[in-house]
């Protein structure tokens, strides 16, 4: 019994053993234990070098899925942008430290870096279908197009395709660099939002607002005469609507403005003057009316956006004296060049007169025709041609009374003169300037102001 008893216990102890030896890792000389996997890779019974190729064969088999709007599905694969993984001395350590028996089998997470080529991943995620610029665009609701005799409606919103490029490549990067295998675009808002909707308040009042413009009119006033712009034209400037407020077609409201100006400035235009002989001359210049356009321009844009009736003065940024009539209206100085004479009106009646020198037509300073403004008047002036390399003028003359209208051609006293009218202009006249005996210039300087009219003929 007693051989049998011991005979029973070495079998027992064997069992054991061989129980405990099947329930540790076998570990092969240099290599993993079994059962030992490595970031989700089996690599149990592997040597250093077989784990890394086995690593490296994974990793570089990866791919990541891109999932977009619509189920559509695009790929990026590690061939396409040269991913690899860097491993250095990782596996071995992590070998040395189940052969010391600090570690067991199981599944082990080891940090290794991994990379890919830059240029390849950026050409690559430029190549994908979601970055085209073709694609199908995320639309707002808006405000429809003007149609004539059609209501303005609301155009329902559109979700499309259009992606944020930048959110893109930022989800891109993110993902390989953490070895994700698939990212969702619509999850991470990479694609373009709707912002307005076509149950949004704001824009049906402004398409309420914008239909009920077509009943308005704008009337314009400039000087006695009136100009209306219905609802019915200027809504066909209207391209939608922002911020709430309507968006006006600038242009448009421009040309508009551009042919009120064509209409009422007279600036720059030639028109008929009755002279003091009795002849009738045709005469241009700056003196006129000319509108604001600028001005003009960004009111009406903004009356347009009202959509309501409205009524303005014109604004001008040259004036005139009369809107009827000779724009130059009842006062005024007249030079009458073959007469060499100058005359003055004031409210209708011959004031003042005087025989004059002007420019000397011999040396081609024939004073211009035309009608001007006075600049302003100045007492006690001298008066300087050009300057000469030396630092010396062409002249220098000082007047008592200096009254400029054109530049620097305007009236003056010429005391050096003893002798004024008749045929002096033609050989030994002015630098261009309307000579007056001083007398009779001290009498014109009184009666002259700022922005009088100023008439030149021949």
């Amino acid at each position: 019994m007693k051989n049998k008893s011991m005979s029973i216990l070495k079998m027992t102890g064997a069992a054991a053993a061989l129980v405990l030896m099947f329930a540790q890792p076998v570990l092969a000389d240099g290599s993993f234990a079994n059962g030992t996997s490595v970031n989700g890779v089996a690599v149990g019974g592997m040597s250093n070098e077989e784990a890394k190729a086995k690593l490296e064969q994974n990793y570089g088999s990866y791919k990541l899925t891109i999932k977009e709007r619509g189920g559509k599905t695009e790929e990026i694969t590690a061939a396409e942008i040269g991913y690899k993984v860097v491993i250095t001395n990782e596996l071995q350590a992590a070998i040395d430290q189940q052969a010391a028996g600090a570690a067991g089998a199981g599944a082990l997470t080891i940090a290794m870096p991994l990379s890919c080529d830059q240029t390849m991943l950026a050409n690559r995620i430029a190549s994908l279908n979601c970055m085209s610029d073709s694609a199908a665009p995320t639309v707002d609701a808006h405000i429809s197009a003007w149609e004539e005799g059609k209501d303005f409606t609301i155009v329902p919103e559109v979700k499309g395709e259009s992606v944020d490029k930048a959110k893109v490549q930022t989800a891109i990067n993110a993902a390989i660099a953490s070895g994700m295998t698939e990212i969702d675009l619509e999850a991470l808002g990479c694609y373009t939002p709707i912002q307005v909707t076509s149950g949004d308040a704001s824009l049906k009042a402004l398409c309420a607002q914008m239909n009920q413009a077509k009943n308005a009119t704008i009337t314009f006033h400039i000087g006695d005469a009136t100009e209306t712009l219905s609802g019915t034209e200027y809504v066909s400037w209207y391209t939608g609507g922002e911020n709430g407020v309507i968006t006006v077609d600038r242009d448009k409201a421009a040309a508009y403005i551009k042919a009120l100006a064509a209409k009422y400035d007279t600036a720059g235009t030639t028109r008929t003057f009755h002279t003091t002989s009795g002849k009738e001359v045709a005469l241009t210049g700056p003196y006129g009316w000319k509108i604001d356009q600028t001005a003009e321009t960004d009111n009406l844009v903004l009356m347009a956006q009202t959509g309501i009736n409205q009524e303005r003065e014109v604004q001008f940024s040259q004036q005139a004296a009369s809107h009827s009539g000779a724009d130059w209206g009842n006062t005024y100085a007249e030079v009458d060049f073959g007469a060499q004479h100058v005359y003055m009106y004031e409210n209708g009646a011959l004031t003042w007169d005087a025989p004059c020198v002007t420019g000397n037509v011999s040396k081609n300073y024939t004073t211009p025709e035309g009608i001007y403004s006075l600049t302003y008047k100045q007492a006690d002036r001298v008066l300087r041609g050009a300057k000469r390399a030396d630092g010396t003028y062409e002249y220098e003359s000082h007047v008592d009374y200096w009254m400029p209208f054109n530049g620097g051609i305007g009236f003056h006293d010429a005391s050096w003169r003893s002798k004024f009218g008749g045929t002096i202009y033609q050989y030994s006249g002015s630098h261009g300037c309307i000579n007056l005996p001083v007398d009779k210039a001290k009498l014109l300087y009184e009666k002259v102001y700022k922005g009088m009219p100023v008439l030149c003929h021949n």
